[in-house]
């Protein structure tokens, strides 16, 4: 399974009327559920898949440069936002104390808004993204230095 044929089994679950999809090939297997957390069993790419040769060494460059810090990555693919609405003030901005029930963010997942909690204390050192960039599943939003 490429990322062509995922994004076009996303596309297709957000148009349908649909609770929940599940989908299972030899390599690879994928559960959709409306208003859930995502669930990643197993998903195995190909080794000649340039994606993911393209990924890994920035990987590798932001875990070196973060040592110590807490990432607060996005638990699914959409918009993120970093206020409630274009003309208010921002959930956080850096240098703000959070705590683990502290509302850092909002990512935009067809058509409903999520909210994202920090799940750590601490004190946001870096932001990552912009506001109406999208993102992709498990990528890092916030450095956090915990307390």
């Amino acid at each position: 399974m490429n990322i062509k044929e995922l994004k076009e089994i996303v596309a297709v679950f957000k148009e349908a009327d649909i609770a929940e999809l599940e989908i299972e090939r030899e390599d690879a297997k994928i559960r959709l559920k409306r208003n859930a957390k995502p669930e990643v069993r197993h998903i195995a790419v190909q080794p000649h898949t340039s994606v993911a040769e393209s990924i890994k060494p920035d990987v590798g460059k932001v875990e070196e440069k973060n040592e110590g810090l807490v990432e607060i990555k996005t638990p699914m693919v959409g918009t993120f936002y970093k206020a409630p609405a274009p003309d208010a003030d921002p959930f956080v901005e850096v240098g703000a104390k959070v705590t683990e029930d502290t509302v850092v963010c909002i990512i935009e997942a067809m058509k409903l808004m999520n909210e994202i909690k920090a799940d750590v204390k601490g004190r946001i050192v870096k932001i990552l993204v912009d506001s109406g960039q999208p993102v992709e599943f498990g990528q890092t939003l916030f450095l956090v230095k915990p307390e």
